[in-house]
């Protein structure tokens, strides 16, 4: 996701849906429990559709577009508007799964960015305000699904791989970090930092986060669950591994600020661990270009 993506789009997101994402292999919507994961991700047939839907690519300059990247959803109505997103932002809110987890499909998933406004039947919205928070979050990920496979002729399916992870763990001092009373969910990135707060389980926000920063899967086992205030500052450096990691890479120079992996112990009391495990990720089959209209 783009550090600078607006809190918009996490507001659009359910605090329970993102905590599956970013800290368990999970299961996407409209998977039941339990399903093959060979089989597509299929929309499931009874979810409402959108009726009309104007797609177009955002061609503004890079240094405002980046600025101005937004996603609108209501969990209570027929409606779905973003501007400047990607195909990769619209495959984590379709499928309440990270970037680090969503493989294959072309270069341009990353590079060409989508200016979309979709809107369904009058009766869509009556059906959406009859419904719980969650469950309205969970219908109108499956209507971008569907969506998405109508427009971009998106075909993806869901398998279980063994690839490098970090568990995030609770280290010796402990965590430091204090409640929250915010009653929504802040979430805010960028180069060298991360801000999350609220949410029904704020640590495992901060572990999506986390694996954005890192572009790994981060697995959250603190067992630390709750609302929470947590910032975080570190120095940028591609080369740094955590300690007694398997990278065999340098250190930031003597007089940069920490690491994150030194930042994260420091500032929250927590640690990265690398590991391997089973992750479940989204692979892209086909996608296209839409028409636009």
């Amino acid at each position: 996701m783009a550090p600078l993506l607006a809190a918009a789009l996490f507001a659009a997101l359910s605090p329970a849906a993102c905590a599956q994402a970013g800290t368990d292999p999970g299961t996407a919507p409209g998977t039941a429990p339990g399903a093959d994961k060979s089989h597509p991700a299929s929309t499931p047939a009874a979810s409402p559709v959108f009726d009309v839907a104007a797609i177009h690519q955002n061609n503004s300059d890079l240094s405002v577009r980046s600025h101005r990247s937004h996603i609108y959803s209501s969990p209570n109505d027929g409606n779905f508007r973003t501007i400047n997103v990607s195909m990769k932002t619209l495959l984590e809110f379709a499928y309440a799964i990270p970037s680090t987890r969503i493989l294959g499909g072309p270069s341009w998933l990353n590079s060409i960015y989508f200016d979309i406004d979709a809107k369904a039947d009058s009766s869509v919205d009556g059906q959406m305000q009859n419904l719980s928070s969650d469950a309205g979050k969970l219908e109108k990920q499956r209507m971008v699904q569907a969506l998405l496979a109508d427009r971009f002729k998106l075909d993806t399916h869901l398998e279980t791989r063994e690839l490098p992870i970090y568990v995030l763990a609770a280290a010796k001092s402990g965590p430091k970090f204090l409640d929250s009373q915010a009653g929504g969910t802040t979430i805010n990135g960028g180069h060298g930092h991360i801000q999350v707060e609220g949410g029904d389980n704020t640590v495992a926000l901060l572990a999506e986060q986390l694996a954005e920063a890192l572009g790994r899967p981060v697995v959250d086992k603190t067992g630390i669950q709750g609302r929470y205030k947590l910032a975080l500052e570190w120095t940028p450096d591609d080369r740094t591994a955590p300690p007694g990691g398997d990278s065999a890479s340098g250190s930031p120079a003597p007089d940069s600020g920490p690491s994150i992996f030194t930042a994260l112990e420091e500032q929250l009391g927590l640690k990265l661990e690398s590991q391997k495990g089973p992750v479940q990720v989204l692979v892209v089959d086909h996608v296209e270009l839409p028409t636009e209209n």
